[in-house]
């Protein structure tokens, strides 16, 4: 009888430890994901960042975070890629900075980690293994037709307020000319800004283009590129901005200059971007979801670790698209658009 319980006890432990086995050998606790955003301040990263946790803790995710020191800081980053690659991460996920972080992501992939890049896709497309981002030539588009008939007819005087002049960003390319081409403005390289006619006709009137000024995405590098803008022409009555801080900073120094008729848009679709819509700081905005690019980058990556599923991009495009939509308490006839109060219902931050 006895050998018989010892016999029974011991084939339960091997059971156990068979099935602690098998559990081990796909254990989600080995999973282990790095998020390396463009800084940790802009509101539309932190909320990554948040979402990320959630989605990790949510499906036993080891999550690491890093982000550069400020829009453009790659050498941060780069580290961030190093660091990821030393600690055997399973994947990367990354808003690019710019192209000085391609060969890291390349020294990562050929290390066998999957790189995701979230709302930034690099230049070129392929050096990620597939991005997740809102389409940002969509959303400069639609931002631009809204504007076109909201002038209706009236000759438009333009300040472009974009991110760098110094580096070239697919985000930041995309969505200025994204709003020229929704203008009816012509446009030269795609891929690049400030190369199109500074006078013209858009597709309600005429046209004159005053500067592209850099912001790197702030709050006060929107107010000091605005105020360059002013010196140069102070008669401006549309202004494009690459996000919503520099759309603030913009709105703050055409206060200070007295001017309170230029149409104000911009990109991001925050909390306090909605906000600033329906109080009228900004005239319209197009509202991506930070949130969502986390949460599918995080299961991306743990699929692909535990299964090896991969995802695919949206059909017709070369990246997985996240969605967009103008928000807007003045719509425009012909231009797809939600109310403030939908876009409080969707925002993020």
């Amino acid at each position: 009888m006895n050998k018989r319980r010892v016999l029974g006890v011991l084939t339960a432990v091997a059971l156990a430890l068979a099935a602690a086995g098998c559990g081990d050998s796909g254990s989600s606790d080995s999973v282990s994901v790095s998020l390396i955003t463009k800084n940790s301040t802009n509101p539309f990263f932190v909320t990554m960042q948040d979402g990320a946790k959630k989605a990790a803790a949510d499906n036993g995710v080891k999550l690491t975070l890093a982000a550069g020191k400020e829009d453009g800081d790659e050498q941060t980053q780069v580290q961030a890629i190093e660091d990821a690659i030393a600690r055997g991460d399973k994947g990367i996920l990354i808003t690019p900075n710019g192209p000085g972080v391609n060969s890291a992501i390349k020294k990562a992939r050929d290390a066998g980690l999957y790189v995701i890049a979230l709302d930034t896709p690099p230049d070129p497309a392929d050096t990620v293994d597939i991005t997740f981002a809102t389409d940002n030539f969509r959303a400069g588009e639609l931002i631009g037709k809204w504007t076109a008939v909201q002038l209706a007819g009236k000759p438009a005087t333009i300040a472009l307020l974009d991110l760098f002049n110094d580096k070239i960003v697919s985000v930041d390319y995309n969505r200025d000319q994204g709003f020229l081409t929704g203008m009816g403005i012509p446009t030269g390289d795609k891929m690049k800004n400030g190369d199109e006619a500074k006078t013209g006709r858009y597709s309600g009137g005429t046209y004159q283009i005053v500067c592209n000024e850099p912001t790197q995405g702030a709050e006060d590098g929107g107010r000091t590129a605005m105020e360059r803008c002013l010196t140069k022409n102070p008669g401006i009555n549309v202004v494009y901005t690459l996000n919503e801080p520099a759309a603030v900073g913009a709105q703050k120094a055409l206060k200070a200059a007295g001017i309170t008729n230029a149409l104000v848009v911009s990109v991001d679709g925050g909390c306090d971007g909605v906000k600033q819509v329906k109080d009228g700081i900004i005239n319209a905005t197009s509202q991506q979801y930070p949130v969502k690019m986390a949460e599918l980058g995080v299961k991306a990556i743990k699929d692909i670790a535990t299964d090896g599923k991969k995802p695919s991009v949206t059909g017709g495009k070369d990246f997985f698209d996240t969605g967009v939509a103008l928000v807007t308490d003045k719509p425009a006839d012909g231009v797809e658009s939600i109310d403030t109060t939908k876009g409080a219902e969707l925002c993020w931050g």
